[in-house]
């Protein structure tokens, strides 16, 4: 296993062993993905999973009407589909997958995911050398190749203020480079305080300690929350950058994307509430008001980019 470059973690200081092959992974790993109209793009997520040597993979359908979970169920007829009648949300359908899968390594993914060669192997290696670790996550890669920043701080207000109001126009700012760890190291395993929940691997004990997602959660920022929940729990949160996958985002999202921007604003202050202490809370009210005002801003920019691009079609 790579060095851990944390406080609290030695390095392993025996030899290497070769990574868990296809059949540790179908013995350890049960995957859990959920779908909401992510059209071809689920049938290729899975494919993926199988080449990693998953066996035990269960998809929750958040109500889809683009036929995506019939045609799955026609290209892999031992996938385990639950079918959950209405859009749950992303925790509270991940929380049903995670109840029916049975193997002590859980898997979750969204459904526009592909797993590159090893990635689930080096993740599996990392949490079994490390009793302490719940969640490993991998490097997320962008469909055109640039790194996603899928592992982050828990922001302090200054950074979350900075974050929020210049994150958009100016992201090498120094706030939102320290929230989204721009100097985070490419080639070791590193401790970090939560990671993308797009896709993560995380021990089943330490899932089922801390209840799964908080479904309070519709969409957004309930990775963050499971693992602010792991930490205070004990448990360790790692990145893994060998573990690579390429995530295509927004295949859903975009056909609704205002609910999905408020969605997402809603649920930062959630959990900006549950979160924050002592004086803290004193800027709760403010916190609210500029979620507020940068929510409003991104609508406006999302309908002037709709314009702009119907604009085009029409010339």
């Amino acid at each position: 296993m790579p060095e851990v470059s944390a406080a609290g973690h030695r390095p392993d200081d025996t030899a290497p062993a070769a990574g868990p092959g296809p059949s540790s992974i179908a013995e350890r790993v049960s995957a859990v993905v959920v779908n909401h109209d992510a059209g071809a793009a689920l049938v290729e997520c899975v494919a993926s999973l199988r080449a990693e040597g998953v066996v035990d993979v269960t998809v929750v359908d958040n109500a889809s009407s683009d036929g995506s979970a019939d045609a799955l169920a026609s290209a892999d007829a031992a996938v385990r589909l639950v079918q959950t009648g209405t859009n749950l949300g992303y925790g509270a359908a991940a929380n049903r997958g995670i109840d029916v899968s049975g193997l002590d390594l859980v898997l979750v993914s969204n459904p526009d995911v592909a797993v590159h060669r090893g990635a689930l192997a080096a993740l599996v290696e990392v949490l079994g050398a490390d009793p302490v670790l719940a969640i490993a996550g991998p490097r997320i890669l962008e469909a055109d190749g640039t790194r996603y920043p899928s592992a982050r701080r828990f922001p302090s207000l200054l950074d979350a203020a900075g974050h929020a109001l210049f994150g958009d126009l100016a992201p090498d700012n120094r706030f939102t480079q320290r929230y989204r760890m721009g100097d985070l190291a490419s080639d070791q395993v590193t401790e970090v305080d939560w990671v993308s929940g797009a896709f993560f691997l995380a021990r089943r004990r330490a899932l089922e300690e801390l209840g799964g997602f908080d479904e309070s959660y519709f969409m957004y920022a309930e990775d963050t929350d499971l693992c602010w929940r792991a930490r205070r729990a004990g448990w360790g949160v790692v990145y893994v950058p060998e573990a690579v996958v390429t995530h295509v985002q927004g295949i859903s999202t975009a056909r609704r994307p205002y609910r999905m921007l408020v969605a997402h604003h809603r649920s930062v202050f959630h959990f900006a509430a549950r979160t924050e202490r002592g004086w803290r809370r004193v800027a709760l009210p403010a916190t609210a008001v500029l979620l507020t005002l940068r929510l409003a801003v991104m609508c406006a920019r999302q309908a002037l980019g709709a314009l702009r691009s119907a604009a085009r079609r029409a010339e």
